[in-house]
C-alpha cells in the first residue's frame, strides 16, 4: 500500500506546472517570452466567443490527433481554443511522456529549448484557470486535462495540458480511489476504467476538459518513444494546432 501511494504521488507531481517544489527546482527559469498576457479567467470567457462542440486538430511528428472540448467546462474550453487561435501551441513540445500514464505539453519554454534541457516550468506567469471538476468527466483513456501547480484551489495552468494514455484499473483500486478522492463512480464509468483504462487517481484533482476523438494510436506512439531522465523524449515531438471549422 505504501509503495502504491508513493507511485501515485510521483506520477501526479509530473503534472504540476510552474511549481518550484513539484519540479524540484530552487530557481525556476522564468518564461523568456514577454508577450504572454496575464488575463483573468472571467476576461477569457467574455473576450472570446467560441462555438459549441469545439474540435481541435493537433498535428504532431507522430501523426494527427483530433480532440473535442467539453461545453461543460467553458473556462477551460474557451481558454484552450483562444490559445490555439493565437498559434500559442505551434512548435511547442510534448516535453514529458510516461508509458501507461500520459503525454504532457504546452510549456512555452519548450519552443526553443536546447536538447536535454529540463522543461515543465513555463507559463507560470499566466493567470490560472479555476478548477471545473465534473463528476461526469473522468480521466479515461484519451481524456484531455489541464496540468497545474500545487495551489490549494487546484486551479489549472493556463497553458500546460496532458492527454491520458493510462491502463486498466480493478474494482479494488477504484474502491480505494473513491474513498481517498471523495467521488462515486457509476457502473458505466467503472466499466470504462476496467476495460479501456485511464488514470482514475487523478479524478477530482485535475480538470478534464476534453477527449480524443481520433488518433489514440498517436498518443500510444508518443508515449513509447525513447526518453531522457525527466521523461523528456530524446527526439523532439512538436505540435501544431488549429480549430476545426
Amino acid at each position: 500500500m505504501k509503495a502504491c501511494k508513493f507511485l501515485v504521488i510521483f506520477l501526479m507531481a509530473g503534472l504540476f506546472a510552474g511549481n518550484t517544489i513539484a519540479q524540484v527546482k530552487k530557481n525556476p527559469v522564468k518564461p523568456r517570452t514577454a508577450t504572454v498576457r496575464k488575463t483573468a479567467a472571467k476576461e477569457v470567457v467574455s473576450e472570446v466567443k467560441i462555438d459549441k462542440s469545439v474540435r481541435v486538430k493537433i498535428v504532431t511528428d507522430s501523426g494527427i490527433i483530433i480532440v473535442k472540448l467539453y461545453d461543460s467546462t467553458p473556462l477551460h474550453r474557451d481558454n484552450f481554443a483562444k490559445l490555439v487561435n493565437e498559434h500559442f501551441y505551434d512548435s511547442l513540445l510534448f516535453h514529458r511522456v510516461i508509458q501507461g500514464f500520459m503525454i504532457q505539453g504546452g510549456d512555452p519554454l519548450s519552443k526553443n529549448a536546447q536538447p536535454g534541457a529540463p522543461l515543465g516550468m513555463g507559463g507560470g506567469d499566466m493567470t490560472r484557470i479555476p478548477a471545473e471538476f465534473r463528476s461526469s468527466l473522468i480521466h479515461k483513456k484519451g481524456a484531455l486535462a489541464a496540468a497545474r501547480d500545487g495551489n490549494p484551489e487546484k486551479a489549472s495552468s493556463a497553458c500546460q495540458f496532458y492527454i491520458v494514455q493510462g491502463k486498466p484499473a480493478s474494482d479494488p483500486e477504484l474502491d480505494m480511489i473513491e474513498k481517498s478522492n471523495g467521488i462515486k463512480y457509476t457502473a458505466a464509468q467503472r466499466g470504462i476504467y476496467k476495460t479501456k483504462g485511464g488514470t482514475p487517481f487523478l479524478d477530482n484533482n485535475y480538470t478534464v476538459f476534453g477527449e480524443v476523438e481520433s488518433g489514440m494510436e498517436v498518443i500510444d506512439k508518443i508515449a513509447s518513444v525513447a526518453k531522457a531522465p525527466g521523461d523528456r523524449p530524446i527526439g523532439d515531438v512538436r505540435m501544431h494546432m488549429e480549430i476545426i471549422k
